[in-house]
């Protein structure tokens, strides 16, 4: 087991990416804290990951209120002794142009996406390095590398975590801490199928048409970039920090 005796967050693990993390992860010997603002769905992942025998618990938490992201360490600390592994992956899909976008969707976004993020690392930071080290994955995005209509808001944020990635890796380094991200191109997830309803398609049309944006022709699964966070989190990529994989089937490179 990859993970085996090892203590991990993974925040938005209440469905799509993050809940196949903290599942992942589970099956690899880690103890999961899990958190997310959708308790009942939390609820669920926890139930998931305890049915096929593995530990869990919940913090039902919005990272963008600073004593919410400092909760999900500490359960990690008071539940499973200390904290070896953190997944940056919760994010609010907010998507406008720069001429659209109310003062109130920026602060949504950038509170959630980017200083909810850096929140939760504060304060995630420090136990880690009362275990010698550890790993750090922050979930970025194709969209943080590309121009898309519309979507100045949530492709901001993207970039800036790619930015706050490399920089904490440079200051973590010394503690033994890697930090890495991973950059998703179209996934199926219930972010993303809030998308194609705003678009006013059914899921078949949008899985054809953001198939077409990629090289293999296809959208990705959430397990599948759920794999690629497991890498980063093991002990397997212990030469690799401030790198940034794209799971993206080609999208960001054609």
């Amino acid at each position: 087991m990859r993970l085996h005796n090892q203590v991990a967050i993974v925040t938005g693990a209440a469905s799509g990416i993050g809940r196949a993390c903290a599942l992942r992860f589970a099956e690899e010997g880690a103890r999961v804290v899990v958190a997310d603002i959708n308790g009942s769905e939390l609820d669920a992942t926890v139930g998931l990951i305890r049915a096929a025998g593995g530990e869990a618990v919940a913090v039902c938490s919005d990272i963008s209120k600073e004593e919410d992201a400092r909760r999900i360490s500490q359960a990690a600390v008071d539940s499973f002794g200390g904290l070896d592994i953190l997944v940056n992956n919760a994010a609010d899909f907010t998507t406008f142009s720069v001429e659209d976008a109310s003062m109130e969707n920026w602060q949504r976004v950038l509170g959630i996406n980017v200083i909810g993020t850096a929140m939760v690392a504060k304060y995630a930071i420090a136990h880690i390095k009362a275990r010698g080290g550890g790993s750090i994955v922050n979930v970025a995005s194709t969209s943080g590398v590309l121009a898309q209509h519309n979507f100045a808001t949530y492709n901001s944020s993207k970039g800036a975590i790619l930015t706050m990635t490399r920089c904490m890796a440079l200051d973590l380094a010394p503690a033994n801490i890697r930090v890495n991200s991973v950059s998703p191109g179209c996934v199926i997830t219930t972010a993303t199928e809030r998308e194609w309803i705003r678009m006013g398609l059914t899921r078949e049309e949008w899985t054809v048409s953001a198939a077409e944006e990629h090289m293999m022709k296809r959208v990705g699964e959430a397990h599948e970039v759920a794999n690629a966070v497991l890498f980063f989190a093991s002990s397997e990529a212990s030469f690799i920090t401030a790198a940034n994989l794209m799971v993206d089937g080609g999208r960001s490179a054609w």
